[in-house]
């Protein structure tokens, strides 16, 4: 669940540095298909969707937390954020190759459905499997992991890393990483116990 939690973070943040790069192709793009260039308005209108879509993203996948973690226990919901997460990679990394601005709005509302579910569902999951006495430790993971995924999404966004034109595609994939090292690594951890107890009725597991 942390790197759900780092997940947030990174896109929070990733999506700053590219910004000249991206609404330059957003204006080559346009040029291409209507033969003249966007408006301002038009462009400060698609920017602030690109932006903000990321938030409409988040609210879904908040709203669904609560059904999906009772509905295929913690760990399960947390592996099922991945695929929007990957997904959301996919789109706004082949979105240059494929010449479409709109891949990148559906990668960042597909990306903000992974960091609302993660968010919410990796509380509830590290609250409900660290002992008693790491529980407040185990709980603040979610801050610092957003903490790190920032300062990380802004380090990859320098122009001596990944913030140049020609690699702005591989810095917004970059959020593809931490959800497939979840993807991996998550199976081999147990279940919430009090999952397994309330909601599935197996003490024998729980215990």
């Amino acid at each position: 669940g942390i790197t759900g939690a780092f997940h947030y973070g990174l896109q929070v943040s990733i999506i700053n540095s590219p910004a000249e790069y991206i609404q330059s192709f957003i204006r080559e793009t346009w040029l291409k298909r209507y033969g003249s260039s966007p408006s301002a308005e038009m462009m400060t209108f698609m920017w602030s969707f690109i932006v903000s879509i990321y938030s409409i993203g988040g609210l879904l996948g908040s709203s669904s937390a609560g059904y999906l973690s009772v509905r295929f226990g913690r760990k399960k919901a947390l592996l099922l954020a991945n695929i929007p997460a990957l997904l959301g990679a996919a789109l706004m990394g082949l979105s240059r190759l494929c010449g479409s601005f709109e891949m990148i709005m559906a990668g960042r509302l597909f990306s903000g459905v992974c960091g609302g579910l993660a968010q919410n569902v990796h509380i509830m999951y590290a609250g409900e499997c660290a002992p008693r006495k790491l529980r407040g430790l185990i709980a603040i993971t979610a801050s610092t992991s957003i903490a790190t995924g920032k300062f990380i999404g802004f380090a990859l966004g320098l122009r001596e890393v990944l913030g140049v034109e020609a690699l702005w595609p591989v810095l917004l994939a970059a959020n593809a990483v931490p959800a497939l090292l979840q993807f991996l690594t998550l199976p081999f951890f147990p279940d919430s116990p009090r999952y397994l107890l309330i909601d599935r009725k197996d003490k024998e597991g729980c215990i």
